[in-house]
């Protein structure tokens, strides 16, 4: 039987840069291949099916990940719940000792992976309006959340995102089924805006978070 092989666009260790770990260093993981196509996505390049990537084998990720010496690891993309077998290489890396962390956009039912014995933690977003791609959003993954490791983060680009955000945080209870943060899109609106938006509304349990790669280097600098 053929081993099995994952198409990685690229891996590194840096910061995680956004999420309830960011800060922690990381072992990151790109896949390549997004369904999705936001309108201020900074990973284009990794998204398409075609895009350049290397196939490694689940024991050959698994083994850079221990090289690594870093006990976090991201899964970021592209999407990685495209990918088949990500359950085998999450499991593995977390018999490993690993901590595993997805960063999923949120069109994508997590069920399986909610439920299994060794569950990831997921960064999960919500697509604002203007992202483009509100309509893709899968509200049923919000039943398969925990309280404790999982996130799910808004970016937002203006004030109708903001709005957005505020009826979703109500409408499906979020802050007593996981850790909420607001982002903004990088130089569309101000961090100072949206905390404004959180005193107006008295938005206990959410937290402004700012992408920290992208004011430590040049927000298009791949590796970081």
């Amino acid at each position: 039987m053929n081993e099995i092989k994952y198409p990685i666009t690229e891996t590194f260790v840096s910061i995680n840069g956004e999420g309830r770990l960011a800060g922690e260093l990381a072992f990151f993981i790109r896949f390549r291949k997004c369904n999705l196509s936001c309108s201020y996505c900074d990973t284009r390049w990794s998204n398409q099916e075609n895009a350049p990537a290397q196939l490694f084998t689940l024991h050959q990720l698994t083994d850079l990940a221990k090289q690594s010496g870093v006990k976090n690891i991201t899964l970021t993309g592209g999407e990685p719940l495209l990918q088949e077998n990500i359950d085998l290489l999450i499991t593995e890396c977390m018999k490993q000792g690993h901590h595993v962390e997805i960063e999923t956009n949120g069109s994508i039912l997590i069920q399986k992976l909610a439920m299994q014995t060794f569950r990831p933690a997921f960064t999960l977003d919500y697509k604002l309006p203007s992202s483009g791609m509100e309509s893709h959003m899968l509200i049923e993954n919000y039943q398969y959340l925990d309280p404790q490791q999982d996130v799910i983060k808004f970016v937002a680009g203006s004030h109708q995102d903001l709005n957005k955000t505020l009826e979703i945080i109500q409408n499906y209870h979020l802050s007593e089924k996981c850790q909420i943060y607001i982002s903004p899109v990088f130089g569309q609106i101000s961090p100072a805006e949206i905390v404004d938006f959180l005193k107006a509304h008295q938005l206990n349990q959410v937290r402004l978070q700012l992408q920290l790669h992208k004011y430590i280097w040049n927000p298009e600098q791949k590796g970081v």
